[in-house]
């Protein structure tokens, strides 16, 4: 269960930033919910890193958010332009 609910918050995160980052991005529901879960990734160990977060501990709705907006915003930076 722990991992569908990963994978629904994902496509969640994923869609909400893709929405929030102009610019066209990758589609689907697969890519979405890796892009969200990524960000989430993300997150976490930049945010365990800084010492935001415990050990252990992952990032929240916010922080998955921010992480999957930024992992957008390279994409744009490195894919080319069509």
């Amino acid at each position: 269960m722990h991992l569908i609910w990963t994978i629904l918050i994902g496509f969640v995160v994923g869609f909400l930033a893709k929405m929030l980052t102009p610019g066209r991005d990758p589609s689907g529901f697969f890519i979405t919910s890796a892009i969200g879960i990524a960000g989430s990734l993300i997150a976490t160990y930049v945010g365990q890193a800084m010492h935001w977060y415990a050990v252990g501990q992952s990032a929240g709705f916010i922080g998955a958010l921010i992480g999957a907006i930024v992992l957008l915003a390279v994409y744009h930076m490195v894919r080319k332009p069509s």
